[in-house]
C-alpha cells in the first residue's frame, strides 16, 4: 500500500496534469454543470492543495507559493491557445490554494486529536 505522503503527491501530480490539460485545451462545458468559471477555478485550486497539506502540513506553504505560481503560468499561455487571460482567474485559484490549505491543515488536526483520543 501506497504511504500517504507518496499518494497525496501521487494525487496532487494527477490532478495537476488534468487541471493543465483542461485549461489549455477549448473544452466546452457540459450543460447541466453548474457554478461559474471562478467556481471551477477554485475548486480545482482547493483539489490540488488539499492532499498535501492533508498529510504534510508543513509542506503547506511551499506547496501554496508553487500552485501560486502554476495558476499564474496558466494564465499567462492560455492566450497562447485560444483561451483568454484573467486576473479574476487567478484570483480564484488563489483563494482555492487558501481553502485547500486550510481545510486539509485542519483535517490533520483533526486525524490527530482523533488518534489521541483512542490512545487515551
Amino acid at each position: 500500500m501506497f504511504p500517504a505522503p507518496a499518494f497525496a503527491i501521487a494525487m496532487t501530480i494527477a490532478l495537476a496534469v488534468l487541471t493543465t490539460a483542461l485549461t489549455m485545451l477549448r473544452v466546452p462545458v457540459p450543460a447541466g454543470i453548474g457554478g461559474t468559471d471562478k467556481l471551477h477555478h477554485l475548486l480545482a485550486f482547493a483539489a490540488l492543495a488539499l492532499p498535501i497539506a492533508t498529510v504534510r502540513p508543513r509542506w503547506s506553504l511551499g506547496l501554496a507559493l508553487i500552485l501560486a505560481g502554476y495558476g499564474g503560468l496558466i494564465e499567462l499561455v492560455q492566450p497562447y491557445v485560444g483561451r483568454s487571460r484573467e486576473l479574476a482567474d487567478w484570483t480564484a485559484d488563489l483563494k482555492g490554494i487558501a481553502v485547500g490549505t486550510l481545510a486539509g491543515v485542519g483535517l490533520n488536526r483533526l486525524a490527530w486529536l482523533l488518534r489521541g483520543r483512542r490512545l487515551a
